[in-house]
């Protein structure tokens, strides 16, 4: 990717030990790993650079773990896990930096991987410390980042590595980087957004940074309820931030000065009670009753949102349009996930996507394959929706 060192310029890596940030940080039960998607997203790095004849030393991190070494933060279960995923072994060392991760480190053979120790065992870590970064960076002699999840956080394995060896994109980087430059950086015009979750509170900056960005932006889910109440319309008893009416105010502002379309529902799908199968019935969006509150926006807003995705040459997603999780609230995000997906297999559309809760809606709705990218990033994706600069990919430019 233009403006990023890749895996295409680290020259022959045969017998080269490289250090391989990656994201481990995958749901654990019972010691077994439950989810695999982040092994699987990163596994193409870690093969090819093991095809090449590279040594390829894994670093991670695992959970939060306040005081140093903790067993239940341990990455060697992943290590397992790892393994069975790249179809070959991968060695497990009791610590990341030291004489533990050195000895495994000098006893690899080309080709061979290794997974070091959790990372943030050691406090250095998180405070991107120099000197631990000096001792991760002597068990390696490439760096190469495979982690965008990570990328927002300045750490001595995300950060202050690719200051001391030659660093890279790793595939899953670049392809993320790359997925996104076509969603906000460089996109082909129009493009819309859809914005949904449950408070406007959590994502005041993303929307701010949008409506400079975008030419049509959907506000679904709870979020949608306060910038309703801010026009002055009654809600009943919806999930709504009233103190946040001049924020929301603001930010439609801000939106007709960028000459960006704000797109809020028509109509809504309202219940007395927020469970499955609850009785529930879809009124006009200024007929909310006082006892009711809603969960999902209703077939005319969907069919806007639907004729919004016709227009877009590209479209960016974060956050469902309604209480996806539980039926039948789930019908609007699985609508407009379909339509979207059918635009994006038909060639019409460049669809990106990231949040947490917005890949569990678009794997509900069985179209996430269909995307052109969904980012598992979290955080990260949504620094970068924001507007703001990520540390380990800045370091990273060529």
């Amino acid at each position: 990717m233009a403006g990023f060192k890749t895996l295409d310029t680290t020259g022959d890596v045969k017998g080269k030990r490289v250090l391989v940030r990656v994201d481990l940080n995958v749901p654990v039960a019972d010691g077994k790993v439950t989810d695999a998607t982040r092994i699987e997203r990163v596994a193409p790095t870690i093969t090819e650079l093991s095809d090449k004849g590279a040594k390829v030393v894994l670093l991670a991190h695992f959970g939060r773990p306040k005081d140093g070494p903790t067993p239940e933060f341990s990455l060697e279960p992943i290590a397992r896990a790892t393994a069975e995923v790249i179809g070959r072994p991968v060695g497990f060392a009791a610590d990341c930096i030291g004489e533990q991760a050195a000895t495994a480190v000098g006893a690899m053979k080309d080709g061979d991987v290794l997974l070091l120790e959790n990372t943030r065992f050691h406090k250095g870590e998180e405070k991107n410390d120099p000197s631990f970064a000096e001792a991760l960076a002597k068990n390696g002699d490439i760096y190469v980042n495979d982690a965008f999840s990570a990328a927002h956080r300045a750490h001595a394995s995300t950060e202050g590595l690719a200051r001391i060896l030659p660093a890279f994109a790793g595939r899953t980087m670049q392809a993320e980087l790359e997925a996104l430059e076509k969603g906000l950086g460089n996109p082909a015009r129009p493009v819309i957004a859809i914005v949904g979750g449950a408070k406007v509170s959590t994502k005041i900056d993303l929307l701010m940074n949008l409506v400079k960005k975008v030419d049509a932006l959907v506000i679904g889910g709870g979020m949608a309820n306060t910038f309703l109440a801010a026009r002055g319309t009654k809600v009943g008893k919806s999930l709504c931030e009233h103190d946040l009416a001049q924020t929301a105010k603001q930010i439609m502002i801000e939106a007709a000065t960028a000459g960006c379309a704000i797109i809020l529902p028509s109509d809504g799908v309202v219940a007395r009670e927020f469970k499955a199968g609850a009785a529930n019935e879809t009124v006009a969006i200024d007929a909310v009753p006082e006892d009711s509150m809603i969960l999902d926006v209703g077939p005319k807003t969907v069919e806007a949102v639907a004729q919004w995705i016709d227009r877009a040459a590209t479209l960016v997603w974060n956050g469902p349009l309604g209480a996806f999780e539980i039926e039948p609230f789930d019908k609007a995000t699985v609508a407009a996930a379909k339509h979207a997906a059918e635009r994006t297999r038909d060639g019409k559309l460049v669809s990106v996507a990231g949040g947490g809760d917005t890949v569990a809606a678009l794997n509900h709705a069985g179209v996430a394959d269909d995307f052109t990218y969904v980012s598992t990033a979290g955080g990260a994706f949504l620094e970068w929706m924001e507007g703001k600069e990520l540390p380990g990919v800045q370091v990273l430019k060529a």
